[in-house]
């Protein structure tokens, strides 16, 4: 896979600070906020999500403590240090000029590469942020944004633009990594993470792409049965019939060009929940996609989403009417 020809570009940025309006709500924007030390914050809500996050991406999140996790609960070194396997993972392959090009926005591994610009949008009342990543070379510009839901759970929603005067052929791979089952708390995830991953069950329900994540049994030092019952529930609404990756395993395989493949039952890895489709974006055109996550999920919430998603546009329209009383519950 091709990367971009120029000269590696380390000139210093300028950091900026303003607020500005998006979607009729204002936010605090940050520009360049890469050229920054990675730096800390909380993101709340109306009802009992937590969700701590890094400068960079990583993050720690859940519903009402520790135990109830829907990615790894870490000190905020370990968190800022796992962008790379935790939370969001977007990679783009772009054919420009005919010529194909590997992008991978929030990554380090490409820095000087591209002439990029990193900026970063937390709303005044504190319950939504924005990663913005513009890369010049290529004219393209992707965006994710996290809001939360108490009926619904953790939603991101993620855009990317063509911001170049010409049409752009695109290979996308977008979603999130490292997906906690139910059952797993803070303590045997601090100190027996291995142990974890061997219990580890990621299913895809096929015709709904309903992902769902929980443990084989519930990991007890007691010579019992003792059957996991709830799970981590994982879909997306935006991109139709993708390719969906329940684990990162088919990750480099993608960067290398190569075909990837539905996953639908993988045992003993880590949880991941990634789309993949061939997008043909026009000048100054988008694509826009959702993606939502929640944790403590048992057997009639799994039916109930395999019945809503055969509905996406009345799912969706409930989904953006929970997040905006969310919002007007917090204020």
């Amino acid at each position: 896979m091709r990367l971009g020809s120029q000269v590696a570009n380390f000139s210093k940025k300028k950091i900026e600070g303003t607020y500005v309006t998006i979607n009729n709500e204002r936010f605090y924007k940050i520009t360049n906020s890469d050229a920054m030390r990675p730096f800390f914050m909380s993101v709340v809500s109306d009802s009992n999500h937590w969700m701590f996050i890094s400068s960079n991406g990583g993050l720690s999140a859940g519903r009402k403590d520790a135990e109830s996790a829907l990615f790894p609960y870490y000190t905020d070194d370990k968190i800022t240090e796992s962008t790379a396997i935790t939370g969001p993972k977007s990679i783009f392959r772009i054919t420009k000029d005919g010529e194909p090009y590997l992008w991978e926005p929030f990554s380090d591994n490409y820095l000087g590469i591209y002439n990029t610009q990193r900026n970063l949008y937390k709303n005044t009342l504190g319950n939504k942020i924005i990663f913005e990543e513009i890369n010049n070379d290529l004219g393209v510009a992707f965006r994710y944004e996290w809001n939360s839901s108490n009926e619904f759970g953790f939603v991101r929603k993620s855009k990317l633009t063509n911001i170049s005067d010409e049409n752009l052929d695109i290979s996308l791979l977008d979603g999130i990594q490292n997906i906690l089952p139910y059952g797993v708390n803070s303590n045997i995830q601090n100190t027996r993470s291995n142990l974890v991953d061997a219990y580890k069950k990621n299913e895809l329900e096929i015709d709904s792409g309903l992902g769902i994540y929980s443990l084989s049994s519930v990991i007890v030092d007691k010579a019992e049965p003792s059957e996991a019952l709830k799970c981590t529930l994982v879909w997306s609404l935006g991109i139709e019939n993708p390719t969906i990756l329940i684990s990162s395993l088919q990750l480099a395989a993608f960067r290398q060009g190569l075909k990837v493949c539905t996953e639908e039952d993988v045992r003993a890895e880590k949880g991941a929940f990634l789309l993949h489709t061939e997008l043909s974006l026009t000048s100054q055109s988008s694509k826009e996609w959702l993606l939502v996550a929640n944790v403590n999920q048992d057997a009639s919430n799994v039916i109930a989403l395999k019945n809503a998603l055969k509905n996406p546009e009345t799912l969706e329209k409930s989904l953006f009417q929970d997040i905006a009383l969310g919002s007007s519950n917090l204020q």
